[in-house]
């Protein structure tokens, strides 16, 4: 079988699915962002403990994400991801009849290991199934479908939650949830370039554990951590910053802001295809610098300001991510959904620790602390992205020595 090809309706097919995948996770994972506010006031706990609420559901998922991406080896990689998405939905209906914090962060824990299955296979699928070409396209629109999930369960959440309580904030996701489940098992095409492996423990974790082996590979997990690390800092305490005065803003207003998550959908697409044409490591390294600016500009005090410094913040994110986890297919020489895998531990791995210390930065030194914990990681990027295009170069190098010494 032939690689999917850009404008055919195969291509449109996988879109779809991905973007109906997408949505329906993003909008579980992070639908619970904008209640953080509403949770510390039911629970009686701290903000930075509320954030546990979103850091516990994250630190699973990363671990998890290990695990589905080496399944998905054995048992394929729709299968993996239409249980993920249907067991995902139900549990978040689960997740809303919760009475105590202990018992919301054990039905989140649950939650984010069943979360892991579509976000560590769908781009081990989508660089098996789509031609190199159009890989970065199409990485981009399945990233587009992550940010507006964001996007609509934190705005979801958020105005339910002003008009009834939480409670039914997370009945609705779930059934949202639900629909776009059936639309992600009914139109994602089976994969044609899978090929099964028998499951055995000791070849999955040694090849695991040999991705590690590949400096690039390091590199990119590095981004992916610090990416993630700052992102959610941002927004878990924006709410926070928000409803208090000068701003004093309402649950809805603030579930609003995320409406700048449409500049996330359009930069992910479009950085991407830039990347296809002029190269990864710039629009990468592009990427951190207009995220670095975004972040800065959240300092003025200027409601407006502030969030059009958000969205600035936010187009350089999903770009970086978009970049980044695109990166990872054709660094990595084997197993390419425990590759994802382990980019994807590293990213979440950075939003339950980033997420939950920015938590003590907010408490101690007010916005300020939150940016200023935020610019130290997109600086550290930057950096190490200068490191990975150096590496990429060497390997380049190397490549192109050995072909002129065969070649003699």
């Amino acid at each position: 079988m032939s690689y999917i090809q850009r404008g055919t309706r195969r291509f449109k097919m996988v879109n779809l699915s991905l973007f109906a995948g997408g949505f329906s996770t993003f909008a579980i994972l992070w639908g619970t962002q904008p209640l953080l506010p509403d949770i510390s006031r039911e629970f009686h706990v701290s903000p930075a403990v509320s954030s546990l609420s979103l850091s516990a559901t994250t630190i699973a998922l990363s671990i998890s994400l290990l695990i589905a991406g080496s399944l998905s080896e054995v048992f394929g990689r729709k299968s993996v991801m239409t249980i993920s998405l249907i067991a995902s939905s139900i549990l978040a209906l689960i997740t809303a009849f919760t009475p105590n914090f202990h018992l919301l962060l054990l039905s989140r824990i649950i939650q984010g290991i069943s979360l892991a299955g579509l976000p560590a296979v769908a781009m081990a699928y989508l660089g098996e199934e789509i031609e190199p070409k159009s890989l970065g396209m199409a990485m981009g629109l399945y990233i587009s479908g992550n940010s507006i999930g964001g996007m609509a369960g934190r705005i979801i959440s958020g105005v339910l939650t002003d008009y009834f309580s939480w409670h039914i904030a997370l009945i609705g996701i779930g059934i949202i949830s639900l629909l776009a489940s059936a639309v992600f098992m009914l139109f994602l095409p089976k994969s044609t370039h899978f090929e099964p492996q028998k499951f055995a423990m000791k070849p999955l974790v040694k090849s695991l554990f040999s991705q590690f082996k590949e400096p690039g590979l390091i590199y990119l997990f590095i981004i992916g951590f610090l990416l993630m690390g700052g992102f959610v800092s941002l927004y878990n305490y924006i709410g926070f910053q928000l409803i208090k005065p000068p701003y004093s803003l309402s649950q809805t207003l603030v579930g609003f802001i995320f409406i700048v998550y449409i500049v996330g959908t359009f930069s992910s697409t479009w950085m991407g295809m830039l990347a296809d044409q002029h190269g990864k490591r710039k629009i990468l390294q592009l990427s951190l610098f207009i995220l670095l600016i975004g972040v800065c500009i959240t300092l003025n005090a200027n409601l407006w300001v502030k969030i059009l410094g958000i969205a600035v913040f936010t187009f350089g994110f999903f770009a970086g991510h978009s970049i980044a986890s695109g990166w990872v297919g054709k660094v990595a020489t084997h197993d390419k959904a425990q590759a994802a895998s382990l980019y994807l531990f590293f990213y979440y791995a950075g939003s339950s620790i980033g997420g939950t210390v920015s938590g003590i930065f907010y408490s101690d030194f007010g916005w300020p602390g939150v940016v200023t914990m935020i610019i130290a990681l997109a600086l550290i990027s930057i950096v190490v992205s200068i490191r990975l295009g150096n590496t990429g170069k060497n390997k380049l190098r190397v490549s192109s020595h050995k072909k002129l010494i065969k070649s003699n």
